[in-house]
């Protein structure tokens, strides 16, 4: 199939990346893991195990006219471990390559076909000015509070001029994931990004 850069020249990319069905289910599944993947999981507490002290016996056994003890760290005594800790866990899903490699088609399709896939010869800026960025976006018709710029690499002047936006994000092409192409209105690829983009998935 082809895409109309922004300059108005046809450009010719592969119908296995760009022109697939749209999966949700499998979109819903990758994106879900790859959020999933995010979390910390940190949350802790201590058990009667983990509180420190309760080796002896708090009183004897019998003739005290109170029930039984063997620690003071118990659950029911005050600073006792609690009954049901939380313990750290990993809430990480299984998500193979080939999956997270379909879900990818899946949504650069749907961009396409929404026309929220715009492709441009380069995107460079010669000075970190804000400014300029936005004229540029503005040059392309681009709404500056909901775009993400996909490059071939890391440009500084672009990080820097875009940084204070609310909701404009710049990235390389290699730290591209399903969750930043789903959350923009527009996505902007320079053509060398997409080329590098298309034969990673083809």
């Amino acid at each position: 199939m082809e895409l109309t850069m922004q300059s108005g020249t046809n450009v010719q990319v592969a119908d296995a990346v760009f022109a697939v069905d749209y999966k949700e289910s499998l979109i819903h599944q990758v994106v879900t893991a790859y959020m999933n993947a995010a979390r910390a999981g940190s949350k802790a507490q201590k058990s009667r195990s983990a509180v420190s002290g309760g080796g002896a016996k708090p009183f004897r056994q019998k003739g005290t006219g109170r029930a039984r003890q063997g620690t003071i760290r118990s659950p029911i005594m005050r600073s006792g471990g609690v009954t049901f800790a939380a313990v750290p866990r990993d809430y990480a899903q299984k998500v193979n390559r080939k999956m997270y490699r379909g879900a990818l088609r899946s949504i650069l399709s749907e961009l396409a076909r929404q026309n929220r896939l715009v492709v441009v010869e380069d995107f460079m800026l010669d000075t970190p000015k804000t400014k300029q960025f936005l004229a540029k976006l503005d040059e392309m018709s681009i709404d500056q509070r909901d775009a993400l710029i996909v490059m071939e690499q890391p440009d500084e002047n672009l990080m820097l001029a875009s940084r204070n936006l609310y909701h404009v994000d710049v990235r390389s092409v290699v730290e591209l994931d399903p969750v930043s192409l789903i959350g923009f209105g527009k996505v902007v690829f320079t053509l060398a990004a997409l080329k590098i983009l298309e034969e990673r998935l083809t």
